[in-house]
């Protein structure tokens, strides 16, 4: 399963990328914004300068503003990946005005994935548009009182028929990350908190300090 860390904090870019463990970096406006970034200010060149030498691979951008001026808004971006070594994948949110612009985005080429998504159903609409990704947002679903495992079982099975991968989002610990993971999905996106709990094990952190305590 590829995995992408969820931020748009530099520090957590800094902390978490050189681990080697992570495709990509995904954010969105609401990430931007616990970051102290003003979205419409933000220089992408530069971040995604900042992502390449981090060893991003992927740059995961969302659109915002007016939907009739998101191809304009994705072909800056999709420039920006390609003039510092990046892929840019522009995130389209799943809601009529925005999708009614997918297929100028799609025209231009690049990387697209549909965000904000709730429902397997919304999977049907992935697969026929030729999205690259489906983000799924489980800890949201289930804070719902939806059962977002068995939607995220159908969106796979789903998705399967076609191009579109799922890459989970709203993921809140480690554990959902292992459920995710054994569930097929083909990759997920979270935090610094998992990230933390991921790479930090404790039982592990024992052993390898009870390794080092017997060395004389």
């Amino acid at each position: 399963m590829k995995l992408y860390l969820d931020s748009a904090d530099v520090a957590d870019w800094s902390a978490f990328m050189p681990f080697g463990l992570f495709k990509g970096i995904t954010t969105n406006p609401l990430l931007a914004d616990r970051a102290g970034l003003d979205y419409a200010q933000i220089d992408w060149s530069a971040l995604f300068a900042l992502a390449h030498r981090l060893g991003a691979r992927e740059l995961h951008a969302q659109l915002y503003g007016d939907p009739e001026g998101y191809a304009g808004w994705a072909e800056k971006l999709y420039a920006a990946g390609n003039n510092n070594g990046v892929t840019a994948v522009v995130k389209v949110p799943l809601v009529e005005p925005a999708l009614r612009q997918f297929a100028n985005i799609k025209a231009l080429g690049g990387k697209t994935l549909l965000t904000a998504c709730y429902d397997a159903k919304q999977a049907l609409i992935a697969n026929a548009l030729d999205a690259d990704y489906l983000a799924p947002y489980l800890g949201r679903m289930a804070d719902q009182g939806m059962d977002a495992f068995a939607h995220l079982d159908q969106m796979n099975t789903i998705t399967k028929t076609g191009s579109c991968q799922v890459l989970a989002a709203s993921v809140r610990s480690a554990c959902d990350l292992v459920k995710i993971a054994t569930s097929g999905t083909p990759a997920a996106t979270f935090g610094a908190k998992v990230a933390q709990e991921l790479v930090f094990d404790q039982s592990s952190i024992k052993a390898w300090k009870d390794f080092e305590a017997t060395i004389k």
